[in-house]
């Protein structure tokens, strides 16, 4: 193991090395407070490979010889935290724990991750794996932005929003976050697959959660969670009653969340998440690429063997379109 690398396998020894430090990263997906909710609520099934070199942090889990970013549905960004510098480092350091094989996904930068795992003699894949629609808001009033978006959806918005009251709270709030999973469960959307994990998000994240709520002659018919920190706000789940969709609470709702990120916390930029639907490039301006790493070592006959695999199904990708 190269000086100054070490490994961990359990949440505890992460936080006494260092957990001020990683719970004060500007990025929700790269605090402990963040994985520690992860483990206790929905973790990825696998042990904790946690990988540090000097300020910089993976956090992985691995299953036999392979191994993948500590994440699950909830994670809208992975990858290495902190100084990209270190990056080769830690690769080295994976390979040397026996790990044959490694998935990051979805990664914002693939390019500093990439290099990194290149340099310490891993053969490395990068794809397309989905996008982020986002918009550039800074200096941006509502006046402004909402003067830019279609006519249809500004028409629609505004004749619904004679029938629908919204609220949004800046701190967790029980009947609000009760008005939320009601909504939830009477959507078009699956079964929420750890409602206790965000329940538990939404009271840790303090005055950086925004919930909105939109009720229709008093009843909850539309929800949205984002968080907004550092300039930014990211919206992470959405969802409106089936039995309301004639009333687009879900635009009328999304209408007083722009107006209160723009306005109010004065954002510098806007962060759909993760998906490419239609619907967020009428809110939207930019379309951007979040990326699948996939790396393998030929030191070991599993990730020379997955490389070949790998090289091979691409090739066939790339025949299939011609």
């Amino acid at each position: 193991m190269a000086a100054g690398v070490e490994l961990f396998d359990d949440w505890d020894a992460v936080a006494a090395e260092n957990g001020a430090e990683l719970d004060a990263r500007p990025c929700l997906f790269e605090r402990l407070s963040w994985f520690r909710l992860l483990a206790r609520h929905c973790p990825p099934p696998g042990r904790l490979l946690a990988i540090k070199a000097g300020t910089c942090w993976l956090f992985l889990v691995r299953n036999g010889r392979r191994a993948a970013a500590y994440g699950n549905w909830y994670s809208l960004r992975v990858g290495p935290i902190g100084d990209p510098a270190r990056i080769g480092a830690i690769a080295s350091a994976v390979r040397a724990a026996g790990i044959a094989s490694v998935e990051l996904t979805p990664v914002d930068h693939p390019e500093q991750v990439a290099t990194g795992f290149r340099s310490a003699g891993w053969i490395v894949f990068t794809s397309a794996a989905t996008a982020s629609w986002r918009l550039d808001a800074e200096g941006l009033t509502f006046a402004d932005y909402w003067a830019s978006r279609p006519s249809r959806l500004r028409n629609t918005a505004e004749r619904r929003a004679r029938a629908i009251d919204t609220e949004v709270h800046r701190r967790f709030d029980a009947r609000a976050w009760a008005a939320y999973e009601d909504i939830y469960r009477a959507s078009w959307k699956p079964e929420e697959g750890a409602p206790a994990f965000l329940r538990d998000l939404a009271e840790q994240e303090g005055d950086r959660l925004r919930l909105g709520i939109a009720r229709h002659l008093g009843r909850p018919v539309a929800a949205q969670l984002w968080f907004v920190e550092n300039g930014t706000a990211t919206i992470h789940k959405l969802a409106y009653r089936e039995d309301a969709r004639h009333l687009s609470p879900g635009t009328v709702l999304s209408m007083a969340m722009f107006r209160a990120a723009l306005d109010e916390d004065r954002v510098a930029w806007i962060d759909y998440g993760t998906g490419d639907e239609p619907y967020k490039a009428e809110w939207m301006a930019e379309r951007h690429i979040l990326w699948r790493i996939e790396a393998y070592s030929p030191h070991t006959f599993t990730g020379l063997a997955g490389a070949l695999r790998r090289l091979g199904s691409g090739l066939v990708r790339r025949s299939a379109r011609r």
